[in-house]
């Protein structure tokens, strides 16, 4: 199914637009036809990436905004419907992950972790909710493969995004009498800057163990896939073909996802970078 003007004249706002998936979203919802308001901390990066959109033949919006702020995604939404008009999909994109085995982490990891990826989804979801039912819209959360399959070291991560897993099925139920649809994306290794972020969300530029290239999906093709799984209306979308291996697995053959888990992952994933805390990452 071809995309292409899907979405002429809608309006599409994502959070953590400055980079990864959300950048590459906009690129592909602009591509078919929609004007883009981008979100993030990162102005700069944001405002490169509107130039080229608007390069394009697209409107794009700047607005800078902290997931982890109460109001300032109300803010941002207020100016898109102001320029743009009324949001037709909205996309809770920003996240970061915080990992480590438990007994490195803190309570105050696990609520840094959910402040930006659990309560950062809700600020979106109340922030646009309105919108959404007037247009009969698009809701598209973003989750994980790890909300799917949970990893020795991944406890705060994979608790996150199994929380907006379940988020995103309820929701999915809730918001049917309105017209909207709920979208979840469940990618597995896509080119991103997430291994970049440490358990506080500061960037770093060297990424914490750097995963074999033959395993990650460019941004752009994983955003293709997104953007027509989003146009079809689908209640879930897992990315990647090894995310949609483990997530049959998990579901058909959970035994033998423990074993594969426990025989090559017992290590876990890396332990915290030190860094001061900062507000959540988008």
């Amino acid at each position: 199914m071809s995309v292409s003007g899907r979405f002429a004249g809608h309006v599409v706002f994502i959070t953590g637009a400055s980079s990864g998936i959300g950048a590459a979203l906009a690129r592909e919802f602009a591509r078919a036809g929609a004007d883009v308001a981008l979100t993030a901390r990162r102005v700069e990066r944001l405002e490169r990436l509107a130039a080229e959109l608007v390069a394009a033949g697209r409107r794009a919006l700047v607005a800078s905004a902290d997931v982890t702020v109460d109001g300032d995604l109300e803010r941002a939404v207020a100016r898109t419907r102001a320029a743009l008009g009324p949001i037709d999909v909205a996309v809770a994109n920003a996240g970061f992950g915080v990992t480590g085995p438990v007994e490195s982490l803190t309570l105050e990891d696990y609520r840094t972790q959910f402040e930006t990826n659990v309560f950062g989804v809700l600020r979106t979801v109340y922030a646009t909710l309105e919108d959404l039912k007037k247009t009969r819209g698009r809701l598209v959360i973003m989750g994980s493969v790890s909300g799917h399959v949970a990893v020795p070291g991944g406890s705060a991560y994979a608790m996150s995004k199994f929380a907006v897993r379940a988020l995103a099925e309820s929701l999915g139920h809730e918001l049917v009498p309105h017209g909207v649809a709920v979208t979840l994306v469940s990618p597995g290794f896509v080119e991103s800057e997430i291994r970049q972020v440490d358990n506080r969300g500061v960037w770093h530029p060297e990424p914490r163990e750097p995963l074999p290239r033959r395993l990650v999906m460019p941004t752009a093709r994983a955003a293709r896939q997104i953007v027509r799984a989003v146009a079809r209306r689908r209640r879930e979308t897992v990315v990647t073909g090894h995310g949609k291996v483990a997530v049959f697995l998990q579901r058909h053959a959970p035994w033998l996802v423990a074993w594969g888990i426990r025989r090559f992952a017992t290590r876990g994933r890396g332990a915290p970078r030190s860094a001061a805390r900062t507000k959540g990452r988008v």
